[in-house]
């Protein structure tokens, strides 16, 4: 049995759409129903809270591209989160 961590596609998957669930509530996307933009601070922050949870709790069961993406993903969204605030 190998020590190397195995990648897992699921992961990059459940990466990407709580960034794009993120990126919605920081009105980066148009709701796919309406079309609009909107700006709702309390779910993108708990979103990114729950990206940083799972950068804790899966800390050394990565491979390093999936590290790789959850920092970025993580530093991405803060960064645009602030930029929400500050407007708001």
């Amino acid at each position: 049995m190998s020590d190397t961590v195995q990648p897992d596609l699921r992961f990059n998957d459940f990466v990407l759409l709580q960034a794009q669930n993120a990126g919605l509530f920081l009105g980066q996307l148009p709701h796919p129903t309406t079309g609009q933009k909107s700006v709702n601070l309390q779910a993108a922050k708990s979103v990114i809270d729950s990206l940083e949870m799972l950068k804790v709790k899966t800390a050394g069961n990565l491979t390093q591209p999936e590290q790789n993406l959850l920092n970025k993903a993580i530093e991405n969204l803060q960064h645009l989160y602030t930029e929400a605030e500050d407007l708001g």
